[in-house]
């Protein structure tokens, strides 16, 4: 992953000074190739103790560590990346609109597949396979990409679910049992109560698959197995269709892998459109 995109995913978490060295690697990472931890440290008007514990909260053990991945992340960075189509403007025509949405959702789905591991995919997939029910819980924009998921994992033959309001959640929670899953999306807030849900899933020995924005939050922390969604500056404020765009990408990668691991699944879709053609509408 890229040290780049994973800085950019955890921007909006960070303290004073962690966003000031956030900012500096984002704006300077050149300069960082020849500079000691002091020296950045001076550089971005943080202390040198505030450079090493940016450096673990990344992931990394100290600043060598970190240093090398400045280095690969530079050697990583795409021409789309720094691309000057990136902010809309009351000016654009639709042309240019049409231009920079595709660049900012090549963006978001290429950042979005580096946060995810392939083996946190594929364990997600494995879940899903093995169980009995699987319920979505999804608030808001979310909800609509969970909807979608139900709808395609329904033709695979999948005894999905969503529930958007958490009263309804919490009703449909109490018929799950061990081996089913609970698969929460949220990218924004996280109330206790979406919190309690989860814990009350744990308890019964339901598989907890969590989808949330790439920082700690307590969803993620207690979920078996955690997918990260990620997203930048929205066209349109609040509209989550950068969001939605990352969000739509896993859960779609999910089915396409579950539908590829099971020919009996395959066939379970061409009954499902079967049955939807014979209604004549």
């Amino acid at each position: 992953m890229s040290l780049f995109i994973k800085i950019k995913a955890l921007r909006a978490s960070l303290s004073n000074s962690e966003s000031k060295l956030a900012d500096y690697t984002l704006n300077n990472p050149e300069l960082i190739r020849n500079q000691s931890s002091i020296e950045l440290a001076s550089a971005a008007n943080v202390s040198q103790s505030s450079v090493v514990k940016f450096a673990q909260k990344l992931g990394y053990k100290g600043f060598p560590e970190f240093k090398f991945a400045v280095v690969d992340a530079l050697n990583q960075q795409s021409k789309q990346e720094t691309s000057p189509l990136t902010a809309f403007t009351h000016q654009d025509d639709i042309t240019l609109v049409s231009q920079k949405l595709l660049s900012k959702q090549h963006t978001i789905l290429s950042h979005t597949q580096q946060l995810n591991e392939a083996t946190q995919i594929e364990k997600a997939v494995d879940a899903l396979k093995s169980a009995n029910r699987v319920l979505f819980v999804a608030q808001g924009n979310s909800s609509l990409v969970a909807r979608t998921c139900v709808f395609k994992l329904q033709k695979l033959g999948v005894a999905a679910q969503c529930e958007a309001d958490l009263i309804q959640a919490a009703n449909a929670l109490s018929a799950l049992g061990k081996g089913d899953v609970l698969f929460v999306i949220s990218h924004s807030a996280h109330p206790r109560s979406l919190r309690t849900l989860v814990e009350l899933a744990k308890l019964e020995g339901v598989t907890v698959i969590s989808m949330t924005k790439f920082t700690q939050n307590a969803i993620s922390e207690l979920a078996d197995h955690r997918l990260f969604s990620v997203s930048e500056e929205e066209p349109v404020p609040h509209s989550g269709i950068l969001t939605s765009s990352s969000q739509h990408y896993i859960v779609d990668l999910i089915v396409i892998a579950l539908s590829n691991s099971n020919l009996h699944l395959q066939k379970r879709v061409a009954q499902a459109n079967g049955f939807i053609e014979s209604l004549g509408i």
